[in-house]
């Protein structure tokens, strides 16, 4: 049986995923959202869902949040309901892609007051940071155009760049802007950030306090990600994840449920790079459970990042550049493939059990009952789901 070293081992109990609020909420296709016995009604069942899955497998101990979908009366009530659950806030996200204002954009509008709605939105957004204690506030702009001439690219472009200016004047000193790309959707010819090329311009127009984040699923077939992880790594401009998975587009798939050899790839240029357990990048999920159950599809997300994690933290670095430096392809290859390849899970197993976690967290918590007592506990009201 393989065994992790002392040193693997120090690095994968510093790892830390953050798990999105709205993960535990109904979701579903475009055609229907599908509801799920014991599914969360407001933001404090959200985080304690969140919270079991940290306490199963010790991998996520924040939970970040999306407003206005987790808009409550007290954050700072809601921050010590996720303290005593043994959670912490974490990231704040913005939504600007779901009122009728913004059918035409938001922070980049023709129409100054609904560009004025959109900024505001962000400075309530990092007021509640200050309430929170969080130290990202992540943007995803669902804004483009559908037809040649509808827009004007330039002028969307600049007004996006005066729009975060505003937001970004606001930010604490200890505060961030993340600015997350999607090639497409749900406009159909330009979309107004649509690559890690456009993030990048545009934060590193704003300051050092502004990053990109990279979200798994949010590019074209056949892209490289782990080039794209490498060059922002490489200019200090990676500022957060979004983990998920997709066969054909953005499906916010489990992590590693369609490639999980691109999974170890993005990890282990992550760990080449000198971001594995660093502090200035949050490894996050974004996540939507259409069919399965929503808890252990968070567990089983963050323990396939644990195990391509240690899988990446396999392959044997010296060996691996000296044989690049000699030019000996096949023997590179095989280095790297052998640690993809390592069955790691038995090892995994033994040192949670060395930590007081069960050897197998999905079973564990199948096991506690915890699914059919909140299916039993949480009747009446309405269920969280897109847009609540």
């Amino acid at each position: 049986m393989t065994t992790l070293t002392a040193e693997i081992e120090t690095q994968l109990a510093a790892q830390a995923i953050e798990l999105p609020s709205w993960a535990f909420g109904n979701s579903g296709t475009r055609f229907k959202v599908f509801a799920t016995p014991g599914t969360p009604r407001d933001p404090f069942e959200k985080i304690a869902d969140a919270a079991q899955v940290h306490r199963f497998t010790g991998l996520a101990p924040t939970v970040a949040l999306h407003i206005p979908w987790d808009r409550v009366d007290s954050y700072d009530e809601l921050r010590r309901f996720a303290e005593d659950q043994g959670v912490a806030l974490g990231t704040i996200n913005s939504n600007t892609f779901q009122d009728d204002d913004y059918k035409f954009g938001a922070l980049t509008h023709e129409d100054a007051a609904v560009r004025r709605k959109a900024i505001d939105h962000h400075l309530e957004c990092i007021d509640i940071m200050d309430a929170t204690g969080s130290r990202d506030l992540k943007i995803w702009l669902a804004e483009g155009s559908n037809y040649p001439g509808q827009a004007d690219l330039r002028g969307r472009q600049d007004r996006l760049h005066e729009s975060l200016e505003e937001i970004y004047a606001r930010l604490g000193d200890e505060q961030r802007l993340v600015l997350e790309y999607k090639f497409f959707e749900p406009a159909f010819y330009h979309t107004d950030v649509p690559d890690w090329g456009t993030s990048f311009a545009q934060v590193a127009a704003l300051g050092d306090k502004a990053m990109v984040c990279l979200d798994t699923g949010h590019h074209a077939p056949g892209t490289n990600i782990e080039f794209i992880v490498m060059q922002l790594l490489r200019v200090g401009r990676l500022g957060s994840f979004d983990f998920n998975s997709r066969f054909y587009a953005d499906d916010d798939l489990i992590v590693g449920a369609a490639d999980p050899f691109q999974l170890f790839r993005i990890l282990f240029e992550v760990i080449r790079g000198g971001g594995l357990n660093n502090p200035d990048i949050a490894f996050m999920l974004d996540q939507c459970h259409n069919v399965e159950d929503k808890i252990p599809g968070q567990i089983r997300s963050v323990l396939n990042v644990q195990e391509m994690t240690a899988r990446a933290l396999l392959v044997d670095r010296e060996a691996l550049a000296a044989v690049q430096r000699s030019g000996d392809v096949l023997e590179a290859n095989r280095i790297y493939m052998d640690a993809f390849y390592t069955d790691v899970r038995p090892a995994l197993a033994t040192w949670r059990e060395a930590r007081g976690l069960a050897a197998d967290p999905l079973a564990a918590y199948l096991d506690s009952g915890h699914l059919q007592r909140i299916a039993a506990d949480r009747v009446g009201g309405v269920q969280a789901g897109w847009g609540a």
